[in-house]
């Protein structure tokens, strides 16, 4: 895939689960649940900006510099120590309705990892990179929203794995 429509691919579905969460922001009236949302679309904002320089310098020169690009959500390995000491803390009714939300952002999320992953095998080598660490941040918005799905539900599940087995008690 060329490089520059890769770019705007990239663009697109950063916006879309930007505004996801900017939607989510809105719709969420806890204050825990408003911030995860805000970190989420504050990092998918950054991802915009990155893009969108990237395309920027493109247009202008030709190339594209390997700029570090960060975010504001933990690896993976922070948001599990961290979910360990979590407890139990949403209202019943809004429990659902946070529950739908982070549902639709999980499956945006899994769609957009999808996504960076094809980039990665179709843009030319030299160029991966940087798309492989958005798959990377992508796989940990992943995380992120699982877990807090996982916590919100309750289902007895902790990353989609079964914490307990009532027949083995």
């Amino acid at each position: 895939m060329e490089l520059e429509k890769a770019l705007q691919s990239a663009i697109t579905f950063e916006k879309q689960i930007r505004d996801l969460y900017r939607n989510a922001v809105e719709r969420t009236e806890e204050a825990a649940g408003k911030k995860i949302f805000q970190d989420l679309a504050d990092d998918e904002q950054n991802h915009v900006a990155y893009l969108e320089s990237r395309l920027a310098e493109w247009q202008k020169t030709g190339a594209v510099s390997a700029a570090k690009l960060e975010s504001t959500i933990p690896d993976k390995a922070a948001i599990r120590k961290a979910a360990a000491n979590l407890k139990p803390v949403l209202e019943a009714d809004t429990r659902g309705l946070k529950q739908q939300m982070l549902s639709q952002a999980l499956e945006m999320e899994i769609k957009t990892s999808r996504f960076y992953e094809q980039l990665v095998e179709e843009v030319p080598a030299a160029h991966r990179d940087m798309f492989n660490r958005f798959l990377e941040i992508e796989n940990n918005h992943i995380e992120a929203v699982q877990f807090e799905l996982d916590h919100v539900a309750q289902t007895g599940f902790w990353y989609g794995f079964e914490e307990f087995d009532m027949e083995q008690m």
